[in-house]
């Protein structure tokens, strides 16, 4: 594979990482995807991970060259030392002061190490996530200064140059099902409403016009939010 153009993706199997999943195929000539095992309480999402993966190599004859190995990490160490209603079974709660408890520390940072020491093992230097600032959840470690600073660490730490590529940075959820539907048009969209899963407590019960999910949770509230306006298009992009 020398002389093409790599990338490792940070894929979960929701909304914005089978986005940015496209987004990586549509620009380079290999990609590999990762996801993490850390115990989360929506669990549900590692088999909707493998499902998203499957519909788009069908769908996408050219993207499915492109699409290499998928790798599953056991982070579970990390959701034994989390205290919070992504690793509980606790009340998902808001109350404005600090992060919400759906916030699991050092999440991010984490992932991107582990990426980032995958990526080192296969000659993969280019890191892509789905972190957005436009619907910020309250997430210190989604915020571009500390992926910014983080990937300054790995690279230093390494002593190779990685990048990291977020191409939701800046979009609202409407952007995303937009971006969606410009780089796989709307079987791509299908697919992302039908077969990923966002929500925080993984009810898979119910499929509502913007996916499957309890609808109450604030990853489904601003999945559905985002259609709204995606299917109206009236949309900050």
């Amino acid at each position: 594979m020398k002389g093409q153009t790599k990338a490792l993706v940070l894929f979960s199997g929701g909304q914005d990482s089978a986005t940015v999943l496209a987004w990586a195929l549509d620009r380079y000539d290999y990609v590999e995807t990762i996801g993490f095992d850390y115990e989360q309480r929506h669990m549900v999402e590692m088999q909707c991970r493998q499902n998203v993966l499957e519909k788009i190599r069908a769908a996408f004859p050219d993207w499915s060259k492109r699409l290499g190995q998928d790798h599953v990490l056991d982070l579970s160490v990390l959701g034994k030392i989390s205290n919070t209603s992504l690793t509980r079974d606790i009340d998902i709660v808001e109350d404005g002061d600090g992060p919400p408890n759906t916030f699991v520390p050092g999440r991010n940072i984490i992932f991107l190490n582990f990426a980032a020491a995958l990526g080192y093992r296969h000659s993969i230097h280019v890191l892509v996530a789905g972190m957005c600032e436009a619907d910020f959840s309250g997430y210190p470690d989604c915020r571009k200064e500390t992926l910014d600073a983080t990937m300054q660490a790995l690279s230093l730490g390494m002593d190779t140059e990685f990048s990291l590529d977020t191409p939701l940075m800046f979009l609202s959820k409407a952007g995303a099902w937009h971006l969606a539907e410009k780089l796989g048009g709307r079987i791509l969209v299908d697919i992302i409403n039908q077969y990923s899963h966002t929500c925080y407590l993984g009810e898979r019960g119910e499929r509502h016009d913007w996916g499957y999910g309890c609808s109450t949770c604030p990853a489904c509230v601003l999945r559905a939010k985002g259609w709204q306006v995606y299917k109206s298009g009236a949309f900050n992009r």
